[in-house]
Order: C-alpha cells, then structure tokens, then sequence
C-alpha cells in the first residue's frame, strides 16, 4: 500500500501536496485597456486579455524562467482549478489595481507621508486617525511608460476625512476608494491598508446607528470624534505608529 501510494505521489500529476501561491507581479499587469465605462464586448475583451497574458506568463515561468542549477523552467508549476473555484485555475474576478476613489473631506497627498520631503518629521499626523499603514509608493506604470516606480514613504495614519465624501451623506469608503490622489493610492492601496479601512468604516457605520448620527457629525464635533476615537482602540485599533522610520 505505502508502495503505491508513494508512486502516485511521484507520477500522477496533482496527487502531490504542495505548495499554493498567489502570483500578482507587474509582468502581469494589464494595460491596453480599461474594464469600466466601456462597453460589454470591449469589457470581454480586456478580460480575455488579461487571462491571456497571464497564461502566457504561466508559460514563461513552465517553460523558460532561469533556474539556479542554469536550467530553464518550473515544469512542476500548475494553475489549480480546485483551489481557485474556476474552471482555468486564474482567479475569479480580476485584481483592479487602482479604483475609482471618491472626492474626500481629506485628500492624502505625497507632501503627508513622503520621506524625501517628510525626512526625519514623519508622516502628517492627522487628528482623525483611525488607523495605520506602511508602504512605500508603488505604482505600475507611469505616464512616461516606466513599468514601475518605487518612492520611499513613512509609515502614515489614515485620516477619518479620507472615508467621507465632500457631498454625499450616506457613503463610507471602505478601502482603496478612499481619498487619496494617484500617487498616494500607490501605498495606501496595500490590503492591510483597505482592511483597516473597512473595519473603520464598519465601526463607524455601527456607532451611528447606536448614536443617532451622521458620519458627517462624528467628524465635525472633537467631542464626538474622541469618543469614537476610544471605542476603536478599545477595540484594539491602532491609531499611531511608534516612532520608526521610513525606508
């Protein structure tokens, strides 16, 4: 029985217990076209595309990445339907990675948390913070068609103001549609980030409906806002890094 078990093991593709990983590299971002505001077929489209392109990247990585015994492939490399829950093994939806944010009661820019301009001051401390994060600015690509760019940052704060939009009373952003420009979305676009976010904008939503009030209101009062303030870190929010530095 151990004997045939341990052949299967060996020859049968898939048998094995191994490894899973996510791959989200700029090889694989795709360009030539946007998923919103066009139509279905040029929606379709883009979406073929992308799934091409990472299938071709698939490939590439099978059939000739550079080993380090100087051989060429990882045949061993496969897409896994069963884990995925989709029929090619890619993912179900694909991974958008910059949003449509909305207009903010506070825009995060460059000048709060970049380090060359911040140096040793640190990121802006905001008096609404309800939550941290820590990532350097990374976009893919720029105007000039640089495929990556990489800026050093300091670990920031994210401000309540960012989740409020300037006209609209009955919206909370929730992640990387919260108020930030371009540039900044390049960090604060990061999953612990959004996950922040969300939990913020899921505490706030419950506190005013405890409270009778708009997020608007909470914002506005220093009274109201610090007694938010507490029931985050209560709930174990952090709302301010210790003092490190940016890299």
């Amino acid at each position: 029985m151990f004997r045939r078990i341990l052949c299967r093991e060996v020859f049968e593709p898939g048998f094995a217990v191994s490894d899973v990983v996510v791959v989200n590299w700029p090889q694989i971002d795709y360009l030539p076209g946007p998923l919103i505001g066009v139509s279905e077929d040029e929606r379709a489209r883009h979406l073929q595309g992308a799934r091409e392109q990472a299938l071709s990247m698939l490939h590439w990585l099978q059939t000739e990445a550079p080993r380090p015994d100087g051989g060429t492939g990882w045949p061993g490399l496969r897409l896994r339907p069963d884990v995925m829950g989709t029929a090619d093994g890619l993912a179900k939806s694909p991974y958008i990675r910059e949003s449509r944010r909305i207009r903010a009661r506070r825009t995060v820019v460059e000048h709060d948390l970049s380090l060359a301009v911040r140096g040793e001051h640190g990121a802006v401390a905001y008096h609404d913070s309800v939550g941290v994060g820590m990532y350097r600015i990374d976009l893919h690509p720029s105007t000039g068609g640089d495929n990556y760019i990489d800026v050093a940052s300091c670990p920031f704060q994210i401000p309540l103001g960012a989740l409020l939009p300037i006209r609209v009373r009955n919206v909370l952003a929730a992640g990387k549609n919260l108020g930030t420009t371009h540039i900044t979305n390049g960090c604060y676009r990061l999953h612990p980030v959004e996950w922040n976010t969300g939990e913020a904008a899921g505490a706030l939503a419950a506190h005013c409906l405890e409270h009778r009030l708009e997020p608007a209101q909470v914002h506005e009062d220093p009274a109201a806002l610090e007694r938010f303030q507490a029931e985050l870190v209560a709930d174990g929010f952090e709302l301010a890094w210790p003092q490190v530095r940016g890299y």
